[in-house]
């Protein structure tokens, strides 16, 4: 079952000309046991989940989730391994199987920043930008998403 789901939530990456536009920013994948939210503008693909698990995330599939295809467990594991935070997981039935993430800022090879464990992002202003588990911010200065990856550093020449 694929949805989607307006803005404004924890895990969710908030704009507000987004927001009054109403346009969805969260696609969701769901079976009895798990929901699979993606959020696109967070991705910048590094691959994981589909490396991890092509059986349920294949990009050249519509849809490109497919959750039922593994056990929810098999599922929140891989997608604890997106670095952006662009894919998370809600259990409906069940406990999850990801214990709580400590805080920690890591500079990938040549990519971006990797945030993980209760992020609050917030622009000059003090507005919320984004409030979740893990993040993806630019290092290269290319990304059109500022202060997120787009992916871009893979092109730009970057070597951070």
């Amino acid at each position: 079952m694929v949805t989607s789901v307006a803005p404004g939530l924890a895990g969710r990456l908030v704009s507000s000309r987004m927001a009054k536009e109403h346009k969805p920013l969260v696609k969701e994948y769901a079976t009895g046991e798990i929901v699979v939210e993606w959020e696109p503008r967070l991705c910048f693909h590094s691959g994981n989940c589909s490396r991890l698990l092509p059986k349920v995330f294949d990009r050249d599939r519509r849809p490109w989730v497919k959750a039922d295809e593994a056990s929810a467990e098999e599922v929140e594991l891989t997608v604890n391994q997106c670095p952006s935070g662009a894919l998370r997981t809600r259990r409906l039935r069940g406990k999850s199987v990801i214990p709580p993430q400590q805080r920690e800022i890591r500079a990938s090879k040549g990519g971006p920043l990797l945030v993980r464990g209760g992020i609050r992002i917030t622009d000059a202003d003090g507005s919320l930008l984004y409030e979740g588990e893990r993040a993806a911010l630019c290092r290269c200065g290319g990304s059109s998403n500022k202060p997120f990856c787009d992916g871009t550093h893979k092109t730009n020449g970057f070597d951070g």
